[in-house]
């Protein structure tokens, strides 16, 4: 988080819009057949003019084209963007040449359409790994969309980024400080093969600050750490994972190491919506389950441990039957590779204790069987080794998750 005393002057407040509530940028979301429905399925971001531009990109090495492209396009800019284009209902993934070269044309197509240069479009595309993009229909969807570009927009945008994601996510804050108002936007999308390592499956941040490369690059991969990278819906890292971000500096505000933790605090708010959307949306997923663990040696270990528990099938699985099964969150803490002594552990499950010394608290499990059944569960272990805490976020795990990945080619 932010230095406390450095914010004392800043205020956030809801702001509407999503990703185009920033001054300076336009999108539009349109249908150009990628999917089977009439679903909107491809989305241009473009900025009024050159932005200052940041992106984290996918640790899997099996990377989708438009990872390929658009890493060396922010390398090639150092930090420079004039737009985005997302394509949904195709990941663009494991294509060859081919793929790579459907990707080009997706910027090349959109830097005519804004007039820019190939190199300041960034590219992202999601859906089924292995397939070829019908890029006759792409370049047609581009041109459409260009003729619809509006700061009114951000929902559909929001929408035609959409796979199995059963809501759109979009989120955007005002943020007020004594240099002035300023304003981040973003949207996600994001329901399965989500432990992103890096970002979200998809993810956009814009502001209207004026805010350098490399400060935008440091407050992207710092509130990613505690955002879209402490989620997981079922421990997988997609091929296609990318989170961009862009700042106009449409507002007229100057970001300096002065202002860095009012945009950082601005970053969080925004990403940590946005990354709760997509667990609350996980594929099958009926409950949010926060898991904290505190008084750990490192922040590091802390996460290493709450990350295990939240990847547990056997958890999520009680989770969603309401069942208070303390073994599986012990036995789970116990193989994730950090040491700790069990017999100063503790495990509460919405606040009530269930295992203390060694030994468990059963007359309390109905208690904590009730809070199960609710929409959000809290799950907090104490490590009892150290001072340092951490937060994984996860859902519970279905029947409804496996028909979905069961049935999803087909």
């Amino acid at each position: 988080m932010a230095d406390a005393a450095s914010l004392a002057d800043v205020r956030l407040t809801p702001a509407k819009g999503g990703i185009t509530a920033p001054a300076g940028f336009k999108t539009a979301g349109v249908h150009c057949g990628i999917k089977a429905t009439a679903a909107l399925d491809l989305a241009i971001l473009a900025a009024d003019g050159p932005a200052s531009a940041a992106a984290l990109f996918t640790t899997n090495l099996a990377q989708a084209a438009p990872v390929i492209l658009s890493r060396r396009h922010i390398g090639h800019t150092q930090g420079s963007a004039r737009a985005v284009v997302v394509n949904s209902g195709c990941a663009n993934a494991c294509t060859g040449d081919v793929g790579l070269a459907h990707a080009r044309m997706m910027a090349v197509e959109t830097a005519g359409a804004v007039g820019c240069t190939p190199e300041e479009v960034l590219v992202a595309s999601t859906g089924v790994i292995g397939v070829t993009l019908n890029i006759d229909r792409v370049v047609a969807g581009i041109r459409t969309a260009a003729r619809a570009l509006s700061p009114a927009n951000g929902s559909e945008a929001a929408r035609a980024i959409m796979t199995t994601d059963p809501f759109p996510k979009e989120h955007a804050v005002t943020v007020d400080t004594p240099q002035g108002s300023f304003r981040i936007g973003g949207m996600a999308k994001g329901s399965g093969m989500i432990e992103p390592d890096m970002a979200t499956m998809l993810g956009f941040l814009t502001t209207d600050a004026q805010v350098a490369p490399a400060m935008l690059r440091q407050a992207l991969q710092a509130s990613a750490r505690d955002t879209f990278n402490a989620i997981t819906v079922d421990g997988e890292c997609s091929t296609n994972d990318c989170l961009f971000a862009m700042a106009s500096g449409a507002s007229g505000v100057a970001i300096d190491g002065a202002s860095y933790p009012a945009l950082l605090e601005g970053f969080l708010a925004v990403s940590r919506e946005l990354a709760l959307g997509i667990v609350r949306g996980g594929e099958g997923a009926t409950k949010l389950i926060a898991i904290t663990v505190t008084n750990a040696r490192t922040i590091d270990a802390a996460r290493q441990v709450a990350r295990t528990i939240a990847n547990s099938p056997l958890v999520k699985t009680a989770v969603h039957g309401a069942d208070p099964n303390w073994g599986r969150i012990v036995a789970a803490a116990g193989r994730s590779g950090v040491s700790f002594d069990i017999d100063q552990a503790t495990v509460h499950v919405g606040g009530i204790l269930l295992f203390e010394n060694g030994l468990p608290h059963d007359d309390a499990a109905p208690l904590a069987a009730e809070h199960l059944k609710g929409k959000t569960v809290q799950i907090d272990v104490s490590l009892g080794s150290g001072a340092e805490s951490a937060t994984i976020w996860t859902c519970d795990l279905t029947a409804e998750y496996v028909r979905i990945n069961g049935e999803y080619r087909t």
